[in-house]
């Protein structure tokens, strides 16, 4: 019955073979560093037959296990079933407090935090770090200065531990003057101090401040530790400076701080943010132990270098890894991919998990409705062309935002649901709400793909008159678009001239389109000489230009079209299309042979061929 086996990295184990408190707590103490809560679970029920609950040790190592794994219900159910058998005591109140921190729920950790200052249990030096970050979190600044007068009547002043965090705290409220009071007032200074005041500058913002400091680290004599490496690599990754970032890096191979796992996912996201893609993916393959963030760090870094591909690829490859179970992040990451890709298998299948995850749910932490999280949901099904569901989403929202009615106003639009993206426009103005820049994009599109010419001018005048919106290229592209698929391609033309700003070679190629749909050659052709002279290396104005002298007949001109794309050296882009289906999303571009079914497809293609009568693939 406990011949279960526990894997880790390095520990494959029996329950068999834990005869002891201390073998329990050490295999907990893993199961929390890799957050195997399946595993944890099982150690958990064999420690309660072997009546193991009666240790303090035990209880804070549970609750220290079911925190990290995210499941801090569990955690505190432990916590208040440790009343009936042992005393209150600080080490269990410090470890559910810490775990309410690490879960993001700091109103819940001042609840217990109050309710241990009831129940008269001293606090010690690892209580006050945890409140600090507690009232940091709620954005209560009068709570931090009242814990830090706590921390003067408990004599911990002048502790390196409390102070850094006080250090912290302070400055993530951007209050510069107390933090460097209380830096000063510290007889001495370890790293540790220099990295609270190194990671508060970088999370704030001040990048010459967090640089400075570490400048004065070094003239001080202390050696950066791994802490400082990534403080200091956040303020890298926001500069964009990979010159650094890579000094940085064989600072880490010779501190030999690369086998941190933090360091390795801090120089992941600093390659990926600097656009360095094979560096990051180099060193996540070099990883011997990833954690979730190595994880979301490269699926981040694929879905921004535009792999919408390989980032479904990876996400695939960390559900089968079977290690670590997505979260909030990871999910907001590939749902953007599912969305470019049209992946509404992937898309629903992650939709789901969230729903039996409860990711994203209400917690108590009034974060009733996460309205990021909805709105990639929200985008994912609108992209696909689910607009029923995703109207279900927007519905069933609490809290909507300007980005959720945009969402839903671009997705009506995209599909030609013109109607219903200009009431949900009306709508969204009743409740309040101000119209911003890309709610009129959507409006106009709306306009565009339902024919709406009428509806769409006026939108435009009123932009500036009524809304105070200055419109912008990308409005008077749907307009110019709107005019050129009705046909009005004089109109387009007179709005190209009028319009206040310069058009770029988006409205020009949106223009030569509609002078190609409606075979007018003259236009299409001051079009063409106007997207050639602004991005002369595009294939697509080439293209469209000979389609036009094509429909009219007039080869010779598609034959000086050509000649001229050969003499630019401009070569058409491949065609490429994709399919879900079976395990994954499947990729192909015109002429394709490196597809590993490539023989049995091509062979399908040719019978298809046949039964059309046509001439088989060759």
């Amino acid at each position: 019955m406990y011949k279960t086996l526990i894997k880790t990295p390095n520990l494959i184990r029996t329950f068999s073979s834990l005869p002891n408190l201390k073998s329990c707590i050490t295999s907990l103490q893993l199961c929390a560093t890799h957050t195997n809560i399946h595993q944890g679970k099982k150690l958990h029920s064999y420690m309660i037959i072997n009546g193991f609950l009666t240790s303090p040790q035990t209880i804070t190592s549970l609750i220290n296990m079911y925190s990290k794994c995210n499941n801090i219900s569990d955690a505190f159910m432990v916590f208040n079933s440790s009343f009936s058998t042992s005393e209150p005591n600080v080490f269990t109140y410090n470890t559910i407090i810490a775990g309410f921190i690490y879960n993001e729920m700091p109103k819940l950790a001042l609840k217990v935090f109050d309710k241990m200052r009831v129940a008269a249990v001293m606090m010690d030096r690892f209580t006050f770090p945890c409140v600090v970050k507690a009232y940091s979190g709620c954005r209560d600044v009068v709570g931090l200065r009242g814990i830090h007068g706590l921390v003067f009547k408990f004599g911990l002043d002048h502790d390196l531990f409390v102070g850094s965090a006080v250090v912290h705290g302070y400055l993530r409220f951007e209050l510069l003057g107390d933090a460097h009071q209380v830096f000063d007032e510290m007889p001495e200074r370890d790293v540790v101090l220099w990295n609270a005041m190194i990671n508060g500058y970088a999370q704030i913002g001040e990048f010459p401040n967090a640089l400075e400091c570490l400048r004065k680290l070094r003239v001080d004599g202390n050696v950066p530790s791994r802490f400082t490496v990534t403080g200091i690599l956040s303020v890298i990754t926001v500069k964009g400076d990979v010159y650094n970032g890579k000094a940085v890096h064989g600072f880490v191979i010779k501190m030999g701080y690369f086998s941190g796992v933090a360091v390795c996912n801090a120089l992941i996201d600093m390659y990926g943010k600097c656009k360095c893609f094979l560096d990051a993916f180099g060193i996540f393959e070099l990883l011997a132990i990833k954690d979730i963030y190595s994880w979301n760090s490269i699926i981040g870094v694929h879905q921004q270098s535009g792999d919408h591909e390989g980032t479904l690829k990876l996400f695939d490859l960390m559900l089968r890894d079977k290690v670590f179970s997505p979260d909030l992040v990871t999910v907001t990451t590939v749902l953007p991919a599912c969305s470019h890709l049209a992946a509404l298998r992937h898309g629903k299948e992650i939709h789901a998990y969230m729903i039996t995850k409860g990711l994203g749910k209400d917690d108590g932490e009034d974060r009733a409705d996460d309205t990021y999280v909805n709105n990639a949901i929200m985008d994912m099904y609108g992209k696909c062309g689910c607009m029923r569901e995703a109207r279900l989403v927007f519905d069933n929202m609490s809290t909507k935002d300007p980005a959720s009615w945009n969402i839903m106003i671009m997705g009506y639009a995209m599909h030609g649901f013109g109607n219903e993206a200009l009431n949900l426009f009306h709508k969204m103005c009743e409740k309040g709400l101000t119209p911003d820049e890309v709610t009129f994009v959507g409006v106009l599109s709306a306009c565009n793909h339902a024919g709406l010419v009428k509806e769409g001018q006026e939108f435009l005048s009123q932009m500036k008159s009524k809304y105070n919106i200055t419109p912008a290229v990308e409005h008077y592209t749907c307009v110019i678009d709107m005019f050129g698929r009705a046909g009005l391609l004089n109109q387009a033309y007179g709005l190209l001239s009028e319009m206040p700003i310069d058009a770029n070679s988006v409205v020009w190629r949106a223009f030569l389109a509609a002078c190609r749909l409606h075979g007018d050659a003259n236009l299409a052709k001051i079009a063409a000489r106007k997207v050639i002279d602004l991005e002369p290396e595009h294939c697509g104005s080439y293209v469209l230009m000979s389609n036009v002298y094509g429909t009219l007949g007039r080869y010779e001109e598609v034959s000086d079209v050509r000649l001229n794309m050969r003499q630019q050296n401009v070569k058409k882009t491949p065609g490429c299309s994709w399919i879900e289906f079976g395990d994954g999303v499947h990729v192909f571009g015109t002429g394709d042979w490196a597809h590993p079914d490539e023989d049995s497809i091509y062979s399908e293609l040719n019978s298809l061929y046949m039964s059309m009568g046509l001439c088989h693939m060759t």
